[in-house]
């Protein structure tokens, strides 16, 4: 994934003017804060940025000029990807519930008969089909997911860049990994990049 124009440019002013909120960069941008809160947020997952809170942001470690393969190396999708969470379509919105509650996930993956990705259901997902409706709890899980194409899925293969890229241009806090037959195989979450990061900068 390369870094878009207003990206390099965001590297450029805080490179220049460090510590520089948001909300000056995006006056020297010339547009609101709304705009490039994505761009600020994937460098920052990238390391190209650090923000401390009341202060704001400085060059990251990786510094604006070092190389992506110097930074990540070769890291894909598989080398982060944790174990899914997966339920059938046909499970009732009830059991999708309490499986997210004794998994500890937000975000569940839904598979067909055939264990083919259908797609996922997140808890504000069911809370949405739930209010009000003091039937939905029968319902079939099916009906509250998204459906593909509007989730967005990825291959062991595919970077870890383009993994924070999907997540935040989808505004998803995760994103399942699928094998070439689509079953679901991982998983990957803002918190398994995090964790990479950590351990390469470590």
């Amino acid at each position: 994934m390369e870094l878009t124009t207003r990206q390099r440019e965001i590297l450029r002013l805080v490179g220049l003017h460090a510590p520089i909120t948001g909300d000056q960069i995006a006056e020297l941008l010339g547009t609101s804060r709304a705009t490039i809160r994505s761009d600020l947020s994937l460098l920052v997952m990238l390391n190209l940025l650090r923000a401390k809170p009341k202060v704001g942001y400085f060059p990251g470690e990786g510094g604006e000029t070092a190389p992506r393969e110097q930074r990540w190396g070769q890291t894909n999708v598989q080398q982060v990807q944790g174990i899914p969470v997966v339920i059938t379509g046909g499970l009732s919105v009830h059991e999708a519930v309490v499986t997210l509650i004794l998994e500890n996930v937000e975000t569940l993956s839904v598979i067909d008969d055939h264990k083919r990705f259908l797609g996922i259901v997140t808890a504000k997902d069911l809370l949405k089909l739930t209010l009000g409706n003091p039937q939905a709890g029968t319902m079939p899980v099916g009906m509250a997911m998204s459906r593909l194409p509007a989730a967005v899925a990825l291959t062991p293969e595919d970077r870890v860049e383009t993994a924070v890229g999907v997540m935040l241009t989808h505004g998803l806090d995760g994103v399942p990994v699928l094998s070439p037959e689509r079953e679901v195989i991982g998983w990957v979450s803002k918190t398994t990049v995090l964790r990479r990061i950590m351990e390469h900068e470590g």
